[in-house]
């Protein structure tokens, strides 16, 4: 989870500075360019500055939500964060490993799934033993997990 966390920190401190430096700098020309009425450049400085102030408002929401996450909270023997699972999915007839990930690092071609997906939520606080039926966009999907390695369990930590 640290580089997720020093990947949103880059992405604040590159907005933060185009905030402060580079869009004032940029209003200002436009200023001294005259009428603001049909000044094309400063309408489109200003529509920056709050798209970059809206993104740097999710982004530090974000970074105080990660900073939440306690691996004290992390159950040693059910589902959750940091997880892999081993599933048999009776609907495609095979065995899928997935990953519990947050959000930023998902990618389902990699098996890594997101916490808040439909399966990630499905399977979150699941036994070994236990049948999950998922509801996706394709349609329902009945998986029964088969193996499960917490974040505590995984030779090297997901931190």
């Amino acid at each position: 989870m640290l580089h997720i966390t020093r990947k949103l920190e880059e992405e604040i401190k590159v907005l933060e500075h185009e905030l402060t430096t580079e869009l004032p700098a940029e209003i200002k020309k436009a200023v001294a360019l005259g009428d603001l009425s049909e000044n094309a450049e400063y309408h489109s400085a200003k529509q920056r500055q709050e798209f970059v102030n809206a993104r740097l408002g999710q982004l530090k929401k974000r970074m105080g939500e990660l900073a939440l996450v306690k691996l004290d909270n992390i159950p040693h023997d059910r589902v959750g964060f940091g997880s892999t699972i081993v599933v048999h999915d009776e609907s495609k007839g095979e065995d899928i490993t997935y990953r519990l990930v947050t959000s930023e690092e998902s990618d389902v071609v990699k098996g890594l799934i997101s916490t808040t997906s439909p399966i990630g939520r499905a399977l979150v606080g699941k036994k070994v033993g236990d049948t999950v039926t998922v509801v996706t966009p394709n349609g329902k999907r009945d998986m029964e997990i088969l193996k499960l390695t917490t974040i505590h369990d995984a030779q090297e930590p997901v931190v």
